[in-house]
């Protein structure tokens, strides 16, 4: 009784969404590889790659990790230390850049 209960209350999803969350992965894999096979080069290359993984990476924790379906405190517990963790690193690679840039700066001075 119990058991048929659990099943009454659990989420059920239908097969559909799951096959077409999957033909989704599979078109933004197939333009990924398109970036490579159309020779793009820079800063498009990249940007395109980065987008199509964070693509693919949200549908993957949204539907085949049940976490559009979770309460939206799991969510931010999830999303917000991962946002921050990417706002450090854009500070890091700021702060790369202006750290390369004064070496070459006080080196090509120095010769």
């Amino acid at each position: 009784m119990a058991r048929a209960m659990a099943q009454v209350e659990g989420q059920h999803h239908p097969i559909k969404l799951y096959l077409v969350v999957w033909a989704w992965l599979f078109v933004l894999s197939t333009f990924s590889y398109l970036v490579d096979y159309f020779d793009l080069q820079g800063s498009l290359r990249y940007s395109l790659i980065l987008l199509f993984m964070v693509l693919k990476a949200g549908l993957i924790v949204a539907i085949f990790m049940h976490l559009a379906w979770e309460r939206l405190t799991l969510i931010y517990a999830i999303l917000v230390p991962l946002s921050a963790v990417l706002v450090f690193v854009a500070i890091m690679v700021f702060e790369s850049n202006y750290t390369f840039l004064t070496r070459i700066a006080f080196f090509r001075a120095g010769s």
